[in-house]
């Protein structure tokens, strides 16, 4: 179980995502957070382009999770897409969600219709997954990318095979879930660099 954690900026700050009104009590919480020097409108394009194929670890989960989620697949996509639905959304950030059993190697996910059917979800035996990105701006020239997943099991039985699935995974966890902000970071530094050097006057 990942410890709750005090006074998280989005909690104050009505720009980012407010993810307790989704999940207030996860029983499994993942937090990571990659500053760059980049601004935050650079720093969240880039994050919608990075790939699974661009990360390592990250991508073949997230394939052997998902079976048949394409390789040049894109973050951004993945979450906008089944078996994802779009929670929250706003100009840098972006909250997604899931139901059904984790667990499984198929893709034992429903396909909910919208916000209110993942608040509703309580069918047997499974749990609500909720993945939140966005950007927090440090200043003009350099912003956060923060990422967050949070699971609640709907009962005692998935709680169960909850915990079996996260001693498998969570050990890696730090490691892999940091993989896509670290290219996402990289990404957007080296396209504002580019675009330092073309607005450079000509000698």
């Amino acid at each position: 179980m990942w410890p709750s954690s005090n006074g998280y900026a989005y909690e104050t700050d009505m720009a980012l995502p407010h993810l307790d009104r989704w999940l207030p009590d996860p029983v499994v919480r993942s937090h990571h957070r990659r500053a760059g020097r980049a601004g935050a409108e650079e720093m969240w394009s880039a994050a919608g382009t990075v790939r699974l194929s661009d990360t390592r670890a990250l991508g073949r989960l997230v394939r052997w999770r998902i079976p048949d989620t394409p390789a040049d697949q894109s973050f951004g996509d993945l979450f906008r897409s089944y078996p994802f639905t779009v929670l929250e959304e706003g100009p840098r950030s972006l909250v997604s969600g899931l139901c059904g059993r984790i667990w499984t190697l198929a893709r034992d996910y429903p396909a909910l219709e919208d916000d209110t059917a993942f608040r509703r979800w309580d069918a047997d035996g499974t749990v609500r997954v909720l993945f939140a990105h966005w950007v927090e701006a440090i200043d003009d020239d350099e912003a956060e990318l923060v990422t967050e997943a949070r699971v609640q099991p709907v009962d005692s039985g998935a709680a169960v095979r909850l915990r079996a699935l996260w001693a498998a995974v969570g050990p890696f966890e730090r490691l892999v879930g940091s993989e896509a902000l670290t290219a996402a970071v990289r990404r957007a530094e080296a396209d504002q660099a580019r675009g330092r050097r073309a607005a450079r006057p000509p000698r």
